[in-house]
């Protein structure tokens, strides 16, 4: 078990993927902002990348430890400390009951992550313990920890030292500027060729008031399409007006002239347009960003963005530990060596194309068709 002793700024406990599947009942997937970070911290501790851990933004809390445990801390530089002394990121550290974890403020980054070997033991909720603030539920009682409170803890367990390759550590921006890839669509064409060459060529400063639900931008006004100003009433009267749509993670929704990226805690639907979405292998760079901090857009092809992530996901795994063969347990599963790229399949579309073949079929009579493949 831990006790909280100091906070921090809304630490809070997360799992990887996060609530998937309950956007029909208006709930978020949550999860940790930088999920990149967060699995490796897991990596380290002997955990599955899933297992929940803490994502502490902006200050970090200081914790501490009833009994013994292998932590690991990752992400964000909050400067961590063990009663009193510097400790490294990046790597499996090992805590004595009654030591006491000490973090300040982030001087690189945003976001850190600490995980614990075994996990943490929070009830799941929709099948995550991901905490979703705004509507009380995931963690504990829905909330980012508090003062005082005590957080129960899995099973420890014993592993070797671990450390992670430094080729396999994302780079944080250090100026202030970060460069975030985005994929065309899904409302693409509500936005003249004028349009996107401002959207990106500019630079965008994130807003203070941002959040786990939004990351609000300023910048220069966009133009916009005949689609979006000459359209039918029930799509609204500004031209970033649409009827009510659902919005993937990550979509760049337009409000009036205002960017808002939809983050880990976004709504799932709508009636803005989404000329650009954020690939979530490009999730990351966005929980590290700070308020005041700029972006870049890049454009990128769907095939691009699904490469991103098969590479990020290796990365995320045993793969990125120094001296693996010392540091592998008998019990662990076969690390994974390459991802196929992923497939996606239209199910209703397959399914019209039967109806079509058999409509043609039985047009012309034929009964039973036999088909023979050639090489």
């Amino acid at each position: 078990m831990i006790e909280v002793i100091k906070k921090g700024l809304e630490t809070s406990i997360q799992d990887y993927p996060g609530r998937i599947g309950s956007l029909n009942q208006g709930f978020p997937a949550s999860g940790p902002m930088d999920s990149w970070s967060f699995r490796l911290a897991n990596i380290l501790v002997g955990n599955k990348s899933d297992e929940a851990a803490l994502e502490c933004q902006f200050i970090g809390p200081t914790l501490k430890f009833k009994n013994d445990r292998i932590i690991a801390i990752t992400g964000a530089d909050m400067s961590p400390k063990l009663d009193g002394k510097n400790i490294p990121l990046w790597e499996s550290i090992e805590v004595k009951a009654n030591q006491i974890l000490e973090m300040q403020f982030s001087s690189i980054g945003a976001r850190s992550y600490i995980a614990f070997s075994g996990g943490i033991d929070s009830k799941p909720w929709l099948n995550s313990r991901s905490t979703f603030h705004k509507a009380g539920v995931g963690g504990i009682d829905g909330k980012a920890i508090q003062d005082g409170q005590i957080l129960p803890l899995k099973k420890n367990k014993i592993i070797n030292p671990r450390k992670i390759k430094k080729k396999s550590i994302p780079i944080m921006s250090v100026d202030k500027n970060w460069s975030i890839e985005v994929v065309r669509g899904p409302n693409d064409d509500w936005i003249d060729e004028e349009g996107h060459k401002i959207f990106l060529n500019s630079k965008w400063k994130l807003q203070a008031k941002s959040d786990r639900t939004g990351y609000r931008l300023d910048g220069p006004k966009l133009s916009f399409s005949e689609k979006a100003t000459n359209k039918s009433l029930e799509h609204g009267s500004e031209p970033s007006n649409i009827i009510d749509q659902g919005y993937p993670a990550g979509a760049i929704n337009l409000a009036g002239q205002t960017p808002i990226i939809l983050v880990n805690d976004g709504p799932s639907m709508g009636g803005f347009i989404n000329p650009y979405t954020v690939p979530s292998a490009a999730f990351w760079k966005l929980g590290q960003a700070k308020p005041g901090d700029t972006f870049n857009f890049v454009e990128i092809s769907v095939e691009k963005a699904q490469l991103l992530r098969t590479e990020q996901s290796v990365i995320c795994s045993e793969e990125s530990l120094e001296s693996l063969n010392n540091n592998k347990e008998n019990d662990k599963n076969e690390i994974i060596k390459k991802l196929d790229p992923i497939k996606i399949i239209d199910f209703e579309k397959d399914k019209l194309d039967e109806k079509i073949r058999r409509k043609i079929m039985e047009k012309k009579g034929i009964k039973n068709m036999k088909v023979r493949f050639f090489n």
